[in-house]
């Protein structure tokens, strides 16, 4: 796709549905007991997986008049179909999710994905599956996907660990399949736990559906037992604010102001503090309940800081710091590396080529803006947030050439329609 020579970006953009609540919704609204409306579900590839997972498991899932509303009619913890093949891509928020679930559902199952889905990690997860009786086989490479899953054998564990520092998603789906064994269940984190606001999602949402969990800090969290997942009757899922760091940020590049809703001061997402960053830098801010607004400051400045608790919405900001005066430097991000792809080494990558000086560590990106950011073809390596994060170069007022854009269906079909409307020369 050629994205041609931008100046000025601004207007109103309504946000599709949150990815990560999404996912997560729909599988509790399946765990439970009663039906579910689950209103303004994200319409990408990895809800698609997961749908179509749930049918194959015999979850009723019906689509409401050809909208984005679904009703769920929940199984009440036991899925009707015990044994199946499950093909769940390269979405990582359904293959780790599910993962937990089936392993403690009693059934026999066989997870695949892509190729790279099957080079991302899971042992951590499948490690602490196993000790609260999981039994989980590998058909690859040891610690990775594809896994076959054979009914859990009792277990008189009461509590496991799993390691937080590569994925947060595995901790959430301990949690999320954790209600399923009726009994006391404790899980503790060993080490750092990554992205915590996603854990507060996860919280947050198996409440809606009557579940408590206790916790200490966010390294210890109680079950008790004899908890069952109850339909809350409707929930709607927020707008992606993941994806609102793309307008918010053309916004800032483009003058603004852009006006992005269906996230704000309300939102139950992490990465609504993208907008902090942004402050930071210099750009004017104002929030409202469920909507965001911004235009530039004077002058964006470099920022230095640890992003660990945004790593999606940080990509933007390694972009965002072409057009800052001084270095940026993004620390503690790690967790690119094991992400649809390794996002350190392609943002380098891709940084380069439009002129600025990139240093990639194991787990930072040092970033020196050029004196004029050049045009440039870039590659996207499967990633969906590397095209949408890249658009945003052509408003330097230069051609931005994006190979295979449709990388973005996995999370946001219409992106580029939607860029098109906030952004001219």
């Amino acid at each position: 796709m050629d994205i041609p020579a931008l100046r000025i970006a601004e207007g109103t953009v309504h946000l599709p549905g949150s990815k990560s609540l999404s996912n997560r919704i729909l599988l509790l609204a399946a765990l439970a007991e009663g039906e579910t409306l689950v209103r303004h579900v994200l319409d990408c590839d990895d809800t698609r997986v997961m749908l179509a997972a749930l049918t194959q498991l015999g979850v009723i899932c019906q689509q409401v008049d050809g909208s984005r509303d679904y009703l769920i009619k929940g199984v009440a913890g036991r899925f009707p179909v015990q044994q199946a093949e499950l093909f769940l891509g390269n979405a990582g928020t359904a293959f780790r999710s599910l993962t937990a679930v089936l392993a403690l559902s009693g059934g026999s199952y066989r997870l695949t994905g892509t190729a790279r889905m099957h080079e991302r990690p899971i042992g951590d997860l499948v490690d602490a599956l196993r000790g609260l009786g999981a039994q989980i086989s590998y058909l690859g490479t040891e610690g990775c996907p594809p896994l076959d899953i054979a009914p859990a054998t009792p277990s008189a564990l009461a509590s496991v660990s799993v390691r937080g520092s590569v994925s947060s998603q595995f901790l959430t789906g301990l949690l999320l399949a954790a209600p399923l064994l009726q009994r006391e269940v404790t899980v503790r984190v060993a080490g750092e736990l990554i992205s915590k606001p996603y854990i507060d999602i996860t919280l947050k949402l198996m409440r809606r559906f009557g579940v408590i969990v206790e916790t200490e800090g966010l390294s210890v969290f109680h079950l008790r037992a004899n908890r069952q997942y109850v339909s809350p009757g409707n929930i709607e899922v927020e707008g992606d604010a993941s994806s609102a760091s793309y307008f918010l940020a053309a916004g800032v590049i483009g003058g603004g102001p852009v006006r992005v809703e269906g996230v704000g001061r309300l939102s139950i997402q992490g990465d609504v503090r993208f907008a902090q960053a942004l402050v930071q830098m210099g750009a004017i801010v104002e929030y409202e309940d469920k909507a965001i607004v911004v235009c530039s400051g004077e002058e964006l400045a470099g920022i230095d800081g640890d992003f660990n608790h945004i790593p999606d919405a940080a990509m933007t900001l390694a972009v965002l710091a072409l057009f800052a005066r001084g270095e940026t430097v993004l620390r503690n991000i790690g967790s690119w590396r094991v992400k649809e792809t390794d996002r350190i080494t392609a943002m380098a990558t891709e940084l380069r080529k439009v002129g600025a000086e990139v240093e990639a560590g194991s787990d930072y990106l040092r970033i020196v803006p050029p004196e004029k950011i050049l045009p440039a073809t870039i590659d996207t390596y499967d990633d969906h947030r590397m095209a949408m994060c890249f658009s945003l170069v052509a408003l330097a007022g230069v051609p931005i050439r994006i190979n295979d854009p449709s990388c973005v269906n996995k999370t946001f079909p219409e992106y580029f329609n939607v860029f098109s409307t906030i952004a001219r020369p």
